[in-house]
């Protein structure tokens, strides 16, 4: 294998110690195969029994909900809970703005009355991504799953969450609640680059460790349900498979991820 050249940092470019940090995430994700491997065992479970892993992420943690499902290389299993008011960022200020929400992200409540949206199941399984996992909301996010008897994988900046003060009122954070947790490797602040005449760091690296986290377990499931006797309806490119092939695909995992979201909903609140 091919190994990239020893870094000599004090004549490296800023570009290059990004990078060096970021081959050093790679590694950190490949010591936790044990636990990428334990987490797929559960969402595959939970996508052969027909039913759905539910994916939360609120501020820039929506970039790895995204990565997850639906794009190219991904299949129908997953529900992806975004919520606008926690992750629109485009604005910045004024209406719909960042501090808004940023607020949001730590009132307390919130999570349950997303969540009373949907008939959960104990056969579902949960994945909360939080990269400081002190936050309010994707902390009662995990509890509430729990509650509910849904297992719960967490992806986290270890390192962030270590240094971070949380804002949960029992003191918890996400990974106290979490069933496996899992870490993108990133540092505390997240950012990985420090530059001259400039006394903060910039250039972060949760997503490159979060996205990797989420492409391992995304292929270790997609093996799993394909020896299982149910391989997955790829959603792929027409450059790969041909135009028809593509167009196909992306029908039928769309149809597929309405009919497992459908149950989602049958049975919501209180018979009538």
């Amino acid at each position: 294998m091919n190994r990239a050249p020893s870094l000599d940092r004090a004549s490296a470019s800023p570009a290059e110690r990004y990078l060096s940090a970021s081959e050093n995430l790679l590694g950190i994700v490949q010591q936790q195969l044990p636990n990428i491997s334990q987490a797929a065992d559960w969402f595959a479970e939970t996508i052969l029994a027909g039913r759905m892993v539910h994916a939360f992420g609120s501020g820039h943690s929506r970039i790895l909900i995204e990565e997850l499902w639906p794009r190219y290389g991904s299949f129908p299993g997953f529900n992806p809970i975004v919520e606008l008011s926690l992750t629109f960022h485009n604005l910045v200020v004024g209406a719909n703005g960042q501090r808004q929400a940023m607020f949001l992200e730590n009132v307390p409540g919130l999570a349950e009355r997303i969540l009373r949206n949907f008939d959960l199941s104990t056969q579902d399984t949960a994945l909360v991504c939080s990269s400081s996992g002190c936050n309010v909301v994707p902390i009662e996010m995990a509890e509430q799953f729990k509650r509910r008897g849904v297992r719960v994988v967490a992806v986290v900046s270890q390192s962030h969450s270590d240094a971070s003060a949380t804002k949960h009122a029992g003191g918890l954070k996400l990974a106290d609640v979490a069933d496996l947790v899992l870490d993108t490797g990133a540092p505390a602040g997240d950012a990985m680059v420090h530059v001259d005449n400039l006394d903060t760091p910039v250039a972060p690296g949760s997503t490159i460790g979060g996205c990797l986290l989420i492409n391992c377990m995304k292929a270790e499931v997609a093996a799993r349900l394909s020896a299982a006797g149910q391989p997955p309806k790829v959603l792929s490119a027409g450059c790969t498979v041909g135009a028809e092939r593509a167009v196909e695909l992306f029908e039928s995992a769309y149809d597929e991820h309405a009919h497992r979201l459908a149950k989602l909903y049958e049975s919501v609140g209180p018979s009538i």
